[in-house]
């Protein structure tokens, strides 16, 4: 089935639930600047726990330009009961520090691949992508490049 097609069915699929299911989008791949990982294979337990707690509001989140990331808080407390493991703000600040110019950056590039390779894609796609691109924008305007969570 064409991709486009695939994300018509899954948006058409959606249409006149009450409750729809909440997406999230964790990168288990995160480096930082040296090329280091930021996180261990093992972590994602913490992760998973985390937008479990979050699908039945058990905790808050931080609204940030493209969506919503956790609270340093939730995810110390999680890490130890889960892993038990000491998780530091220093991680939390590298892991959840919003990147503008690298958000941008993939808009552009997801932007290009969908109008060259996915020729039915759904215009909605576009039009999230671009008020992602307005709120990445307006958010660097007022707080520059690199944006930690506690700005938010």
């Amino acid at each position: 089935i064409p991709i486009g097609r695939y994300i018509q069915n899954n948006l058409k699929f959606g249409e006149g639930i009450e409750h729809l299911p909440r997406i999230f989008s964790v990168n288990y791949f995160l480096r930082d600047k040296d090329g280091t990982w930021m996180n261990h294979k093992n972590d994602k337990a913490v992760w998973l726990k985390w937008i479990e707690l979050r699908v039945n509001d058990d905790i808050d989140a931080i609204r940030i330009p493209t969506g919503f990331i956790p609270e340093y808080s939730d995810l110390k407390r999680l890490f130890k009961e889960v892993l038990n493991k000491d998780y530091s703000e220093e991680d939390y600040i590298k892991q959840f520090t919003v990147r503008i110019p690298e958000n941008l950056a993939k808009i552009v590039r997801i932007k290009e691949i969908y109008n060259k390779r996915v020729l039915d894609t759904p215009e909605i796609i576009f039009k999230i992508l671009d008020e992602q691109n307005i709120r990445l924008q307006e958010t660097r305007a007022k707080c520059g490049d690199y944006i930690p969570p506690d700005k938010f």
